[in-house]
């Protein structure tokens, strides 16, 4: 099958290479080059990289909306567009060009979290399961027919990141095999109107974290804002990103913890260190903490900070 490509992130390589081995990638869209890094040059996407190494044609416009555009695309004569994390909007004209129609792997089981951040939402809402939907797009966000869903358990372990990694290789995979269902004439299904919910872009002030709440809660918020952009507390004015942490359901200290005699009841309170981790207390349960992040530092064990820095009895927030 003759088809075009549009995405721009790492999540869009898996799926990107599963139909370079399968079918004929006539052409790939992905944003322009954007400053990155500390000087701020200018940086190819990863798709941009993944298509110049596969001598693919090649195209970066700031938008759809244009005849300069279409033209691009229409040159190609794909028989479907095949769109992942691509980021730009496709006016209809777009949409209604491909004769197979144009087609998205979104990270969630729509028509549960659309919209931009479904991975995060859903660690974040303590789902325990996700997937992704493979559907026919539509000029709604992300309210196109189903071909198909896959599903996926979430891990109390996963984080955004590697939720992420799993899921774009399942996005690759269910990719394939909606494209054969599509050249054999199958058609998609309407979502639901039961269900609806919707993932809004993650904003960093998000990552803030407030130690009154459940530490079930600050769990989900550390998973799912590793690897970006990463829960933060602060410990006298110092910033600290807390990367790896488990949420405990028992206030008290145990009784061969180092420092037993720590009275404060307060959530923030370091209440406990141990060789591996230090116990957090929150507005309910603690928060097991095991890897964190000082401002301009690597990322290090709490066994590692504790030698450092006296931790028991101190204050985050």
């Amino acid at each position: 099958m003759r088809v075009a490509f549009a995405g721009t992130p790492e999540f869009a390589l898996p799926a990107l290479a599963a139909l370079l081995a399968r079918h004929s990638v006539v052409g790939v869209l992905t944003q322009p080059d954007r400053p990155r890094g500390r000087g701020r040059r200018l940086a190819a996407s990863p798709v941009k990289s993944a298509a110049l190494a596969a001598g693919v044609p090649l195209a970066q416009p700031q938008t759809l909306d244009s005849p300069e555009a279409r033209a691009a695309l229409a040159q190609w004569q794909p028989q479907v567009l095949v769109v992942v994390a691509y980021g730009l909007i496709l006016p209809r004209e777009v949409l209604a060009l491909p004769p197979l129609g144009c087609l998205n792997i979104h990270a969630s089981l729509l028509p549960r979290w659309r919209g931009a951040a479904p991975i995060q939402r859903a660690i974040l809402a303590g789902d325990t399961e996700t997937g992704v939907t493979i559907m026919q797009m539509d000029a709604g966000l992300d309210t196109g027919p189903v071909l198909l869903q896959r599903r996926l358990a979430i891990a109390a372990s996963h984080t955004s990141g590697s939720l992420h990694e799993a899921l774009a290789s399942l996005g690759a995979a269910a990719l394939l095999t909606a494209l054969d269902g599509l050249a054999a004439g199958l058609g998609g299904r309407p979502q639901p109107p039961e269900g609806v919910t919707y993932a809004p872009r993650i904003e960093k002030a998000e990552a803030r974290i407030d130690w009154s709440r459940d530490a079930l809660e600050i769990e989900r918020q550390v998973r799912a804002f590793n690897p970006w952009p990463v829960a933060e507390t602060a410990l006298e004015g110092e910033a600290l990103r807390i990367l790896a942490a488990r949420a405990e359901p028992a206030a008290a200290p145990r009784d061969n913890d180092p420092v037993k005699d720590v009275k404060s009841s307060d959530p923030g309170v370091i209440i406990a260190v141990h060789d591996d981790f230090m116990l957090v207390r929150c507005g309910r349960g603690c928060l097991r903490v095991t890897e964190v992040q000082r401002p301009g530092r690597r990322r290090i064990a709490v066994r590692d900070y504790s030698h450092s820095v006296a931790l028991t009895g101190r204050q985050l927030g």
